[in-house]
């Protein structure tokens, strides 16, 4: 499955329901550019406005926070900034990244290591 973003997955659903972005903007309330610039990743909707595009869409609020990674990278920011142990596993796994590493890679490599095993 390839991941896609908050704005790539909004997208497919209006084009799915052959909405303009104007036509979607009006339904829920928005302007358009507000909605090409939610499509575009450069903005992000309020819970309220999440929800009244996913009623729109036809769509489960859920179905679309699913798509959302900010919360993630804060949550990585956060155990980088209060644990030096994390912030070096993150730069090692950053620079396996810059090497060549894929997202499919790594998560086979932390799904299929023994949880019994000691690390160093």
């Amino acid at each position: 499955m390839e991941a896609k973003t908050l704005g790539q997955r909004i997208r497919e659903l209006r084009l799915e329901k052959n909405l303009s972005l104007r036509q979607l903007a009006m339904k829920v309330g928005k302007s358009a550019p507000f909605i090409s610039d939610v499509e575009l990743g450069h903005r992000f909707p309020s819970p309220g406005v999440l929800q009244a595009i996913a009623t729109e869409l036809e769509v489960d609020a859920s179905d679309l926070r699913r798509y959302d990674f900010r919360e993630s990278l804060s949550t990585l920011k956060h155990l980088s900034q209060t644990n030096p142990r994390w912030g070096v596993a993150f730069r090692t796994t950053a620079e396996q990244i810059e090497k060549g590493l894929t997202p499919e890679e790594l998560v086979s490599r932390l799904t299929d290591a023994d949880p019994e095993q000691e690390t160093p």
